[in-house]
């Protein structure tokens, strides 16, 4: 779009992650998905006079968990607030949240921007992560032209974690959500199934001319469930606000909500500051105080996080950074290649390529996650020691990993059954060439003329006069040779 090189973008994001707690933060009542409506609201969450709110210490614990992780502050004392706001999904007329002393504070989250090779670090600083308890849910279809209300998700616990306004761009967006989403996966603290709404990131975007000393006018884009739309959101907005401006308009502070069917953004409503909330402490709850051997406690059984993962796979296992980032983008992804590694005396990057390259495509086309994956590690450790001892090529390999996804058993099993072994025979490596020499003289004299391009394909005829199970590095050599 004209003039988006004169304009800086800014965005900071605030993610709502639904906690991994049986019940709700402050009643007993289920959070599990898919209920029929209003069959999960207890009295707590339906505010019926009398009742009284109880910490759930589980949200407590997994908020606790989530500060160790990206080395934040954990209050010793923090304080529950009233955040009032009168909306028909909101039985008691107010949220229970966290407003001046949230329990997380501060901290960071290192992203990698960009693919392959290429990408680089940026470090994101998070301003806070406080608990809260989730709204109902307004349903506007099938009622004959009424709302419907589902009170289910009312109660239901969240940690709301709040960047700091240092994204520049969609794609670093983009990048800083899917790195948090990994994060509190692999902690354990959220499911991460944003089609749930397990996960959802409201984006608040401005854009101000380069040199600029002063932020520009933000709106925030509300309830983006998916990485796509994240980006498609953002993209329009910093366009349509860029577009405004040079048009000699204003930005007016608002909430927005993205249509994808039309890919905009359209005003919800004024964006409120914390005053119209009237936020002040919830006199039905104690403040938090959290002791320092609790926090020593879930300390000690804090797992290895991705970025000291991702360290000691590159030092200890020889792997490239991009190789290390790949592999512990899920904590299930992590687990499998180290299972493939203690399943046998297996190369490292062998391992690395084939997870990251034939399993992973084979689970996204399938919809599973790795720990679902037909081929084990342990199958794929026993073919992988084919390769390595030289039983298979990697053409042959193929073939054998599709038959073990495809439940036909192992490596061995499979390659002796189908008479896949590869040949690596010298004699017979050679009795092959011969004949393929002799029946290609043009490929011979194009290759003697300077054409690299002929020796390629001789070398696929010989490949193709062994059905594949000629010892590709010894083809080559063997041709070489006798080309002269």
């Amino acid at each position: 779009m004209a003039g988006r090189k004169d304009w800086e973008v800014v965005i900071g994001l605030e993610t709502h992650t639904q906690l991994t707690t049986a019940s709700k933060i402050f009643s007993g009542a289920s959070i599990a998905f898919g209920a029929a409506p209003n069959t999960q609201a207890c009295a707590v969450d339906l505010a019926l006079p009398g009742v009284l709110p109880v910490l759930n210490k589980g949200a407590v614990e997994r908020a606790i968990r989530f500060g160790l992780a990206v080395g934040a502050t954990i209050a010793p004392r923090s304080i529950f607030a009233r955040k009032n706001y009168f909306y028909p999904d909101l039985p008691k007329g107010y949220q229970i949240s966290q407003y001046e002393t949230p329990v997380v504070q501060g901290g960071s989250l290192t992203i990698l921007v960009g693919s392959g090779t290429s990408a680089v670090e940026k470090t994101v600083r998070l301003t806070r992560a406080h608990l809260e308890e989730d709204a109902g849910k307004s349903l506007h279809e099938d009622f004959a032209g009424m709302s419907g209300i589902d009170l289910n998700r009312a109660g239901t616990p969240l940690l709301e974690i709040v960047s700091e306004p240092d994204m520049r761009s969609s794609s670093e967006a983009v990048a800083y959500a899917k790195a948090l989403h990994s994060l509190v996966v692999w902690l354990g603290i959220c499911d991460g199934n944003m089609q749930e709404g397990s996960f959802r990131c409201d984006a608040n975007v401005s854009v101000r001319r380069w040199g600029a000393p002063e932020y520009g006018t933000r709106r925030e884009i509300k309830n983006l469930n998916s990485f796509r739309f994240l980006e498609k959101a953002i993209e329009y907005e910093i366009g349509w606000q860029i577009e405004t401006l040079e048009d000699g308009g204003k930005i007016k502070q608002a909430t927005v909500l993205y249509d994808a069917d039309k890919n905009e953004t359209r005003e919800m409503r004024s964006k409120e500051d914390a005053m119209d909330y009237r936020y002040f402490p919830d006199p039905d709850l104690l403040p938090l105080v959290i002791p320092a051997n609790m926090v020593d406690e879930i300390r000690a059984k804090m797992p290895e996080l991705p970025v000291a993962m991702r360290e000691r796979f590159v030092a200890q296992h020889g792997l490239s950074a991009y190789d290390a980032a790949v592999l512990t983008g899920t904590r299930a992804l992590a687990d499998y290649f180290s299972a493939v590694l203690a399943a046998g005396k297996i190369d490292p990057k062998l391992a690395a390529n084939w997870i990251t390259g034939e399993l992973s495509g084979r689970l996204n086309e399938a919809g599973l996650t790795p720990d679902a994956a037909p081929v084990t590690p342990a199958l794929l450790a026993g073919l992988l020691a084919r390769i390595a001892d030289g039983t298979l090529s990697g053409k042959l390999a193929k073939d054998v990993f599709a038959a073990i996804w495809a439940g036909e058993g192992h490596a061995d099993t499979i390659i002796a059954a189908k008479g896949l072994k590869q040949i690596s025979d010298t004699g017979a490596i050679e009795t092959i060439v011969d004949d393929v020499l002799a029946a290609n003289q043009k490929s011979v004299e194009e290759f003697h003329a300077g054409k690299e391009k002929a020796f390629n394909a001789l070398v696929g005829q010989v490949m193709k006069a062994s059905k594949g199970k000629a010892n590709p590095a010894q083809v080559n050599e063997i041709l070489r040779r006798k080309l002269g």
